[in-house]
């Protein structure tokens, strides 16, 4: 039971967290990673390495100490953290491994003089009060995709029905159920988990799905990272006809209803889930502007679709821009980054529209930057991390 001097106490070490929460994060996930090999698969490594993994989880604990009072101010955090916990099918048996871990690291990197009893107590009652919030609302996500129309918990077995190349980067995996059974609809923009086995080690990584929901099939589009593990492996080792297995959709960043005008932004890979949103916003008689960044033509991946799309679509608007244009590249509609100027002359005129955005994370940050210097209201404005959640101000 968390007390009012809990309370206290936990608030009370938000300066600490706000001086010292990286280091503490590393201590912890070093600990936990090492004592519990089997939470290994959870885990990108190479989140870790960047130390991108570190800095999240040390804002996340923060945020917590912080509205600890008033668990509702943690707005969207809490709906990011459970579908990525979902879609890695994390268990209520992994939250005391997590808790132990965390109290083991407070009170070895803060010391005994800082960390004392009370301090530890206070801590391990607000880790079990968020971990039980966390347990009961993923319980529920569970449960409502186990029991929906193809649903199913846990993972399913999928095969690889065809395998097609976007760009000099990116290839998309088509996935249809080895079962033959029905496919659980999802919301355009959510991702997907999947188990893999390289080289006998279990792994679990999320991709965006990159079409709109048919009923029968399931598209991913990786982008081949140069020391990416399992990018690597799915561009160089999975084939047509190979079986994979899936966890169910999640994600809450995701298309909503609404007759305002719609603008996509994407930069690199990020255009995944703006796929799946575009289609669908197209069935309606919505006005869409889609805008792309990529480096060059070589990697600019779905070009054909969109063009195809606009052809077929008057109410779709279409603008790319390249950062480093090749020669013999497709024409461009502006070169070099996607800057205030050039998002006030490719948005629409009436400001009053719905943003969603995603991209490497200083791509992000300047484009929520500049829709809100020109006009656009915050609240429309969405947007989604690939890997571990952070913040863009």
């Amino acid at each position: 039971m968390l007390s009012a001097e809990h309370r206290a106490i936990v608030k009370a070490t938000v300066p600490l967290l706000e001086s010292g929460g990286e280091a503490l994060t590393t201590h912890f996930y070093n600990k936990m990673l090492t004592e519990y090999p089997e939470v290994r698969p959870m885990f990108n490594q190479a989140h870790q390495v960047s130390g991108a993994q570190q800095r999240a989880l040390a804002n996340g604990v923060l945020m917590y100490a912080r509205h600890i009072d008033e668990l509702e101010k943690l707005g969207g955090l809490v709906g990011q953290i459970i579908n990525k916990h979902v879609a890695l099918n994390i268990q209520p048996e992994h939250y005391p491994i997590v808790g132990s871990c965390l109290l083991k690291s407070i009170r070895e990197v803060l010391g005994e003089e800082i960390a004392t009893d009370a301090v530890i107590d206070a801590w391990a009652a607000a880790y079990q009060q968020l971990a039980d919030l966390l347990i009961g609302l993923e319980e529920g996500i569970y449960s409502e995709r186990e029991k929906a129309p193809g649903g199913w918990r846990g993972t399913r077995r999928f095969i690889v029905e065809r395998k097609i190349a976007e760009s000099d980067e990116i290839t998309s995996f088509y996935l249809v159920p080895k079962d033959g059974g029905a496919l659980l609809d999802f919301h355009p923009g959510q991702y997907i988990g999947l188990r893999l086995i390289i080289d006998g080690e279990e792994v679990r990584r999320n991709y965006s799905l990159s079409a709109a929901p048919n009923g029968r099939e399931y598209r991913i589009s990786v982008k081949r990272e140069p020391n990416g593990r399992v990018s690597n492996f799915l561009h160089d080792v999975l084939r047509a006809g190979d079986a994979l297995e899936l966890y169910p959709p999640a994600g809450d960043f995701k298309l909503e209803h609404s007759d305002k005008p719609l603008v996509l932004i994407s930069g690199g890979v990020g255009i995944t889930p703006t796929l799946a949103m575009l289609q669908a916003a197209l069935a309606t008689k919505r006005p869409v502007h889609f805008i792309h960044s990529a480096r060059h033509g070589g990697v600019h991946a779905f070009r054909e679709t969109i063009e195809e799309l606009a052809s077929r679509h008057p109410q779709l608007k279409r603008f790319y821009c390249y950062e480093r244009p090749r020669d013999g590249d497709h024409e461009a509609h502006g070169t070099g980054f996607v800057d205030e100027t050039l998002l006030d002359k490719w948005l629409p005129k009436n400001r009053d529209l719905d943003a969603y955005f995603l991209g490497p994370k200083a791509f992000m940050k300047a484009v929520k930057k500049h829709l809100k210097a020109l006009g656009v209201p915050e609240t429309q404005s969405r947007y989604e991390f690939f890997g571990p959640a952070s913040a863009l101000d």
